[in-house]
């Protein structure tokens, strides 16, 4: 069992910087691939970024290529997301995921077995 809590959402303008932080319990957080997915209103679920279980593999959604980078800390059973840049696009509701495996770039949502109950960021212009 994983148990996952997202922080660090809120309202920032345009350009702005915001950190997302997923705090994590449970014996195999540190074996597995994490992930951040995020959500707008009316719309799917979008890949934002991927990690594996010891930081060697990372793989970012084509829309914020350039702008977030994915982190974590085994030590601290924490991952994270810098974002820098933000756009009015990038408004939704941001999840945390933990995959079923360790490795490899995985973008597909339904590998991913464990979610946090999400952080809202606003993006205002």
């Amino acid at each position: 069992q994983v148990q996952l809590v997202e922080s660090g959402g809120g309202l920032v303008q345009a350009g702005g910087s915001l950190r997302l932080s997923c705090a994590a319990s449970g014996r195999t957080f540190r074996s597995r691939t994490m992930g951040w997915f995020r959500q707008a209103p009316g719309k799917e679920h979008e890949f934002v970024a991927t990690i594996s279980w010891y930081g060697g593999t990372i793989y970012y959604g084509d829309s914020v290529k350039g702008r977030f980078t994915i982190s974590r800390d085994n030590a601290k059973n924490t991952i994270y997301l810098q974002m820098n840049s933000l756009k009015p696009e990038d408004t939704a509701v941001y999840y945390c995921a933990a995959a079923r495996i360790g490795e490899g770039k995985i973008v597909d949502r339904s590998e991913y077995n464990y979610w946090g109950q999400g952080t809202q960021v606003t993006v205002s212009s």
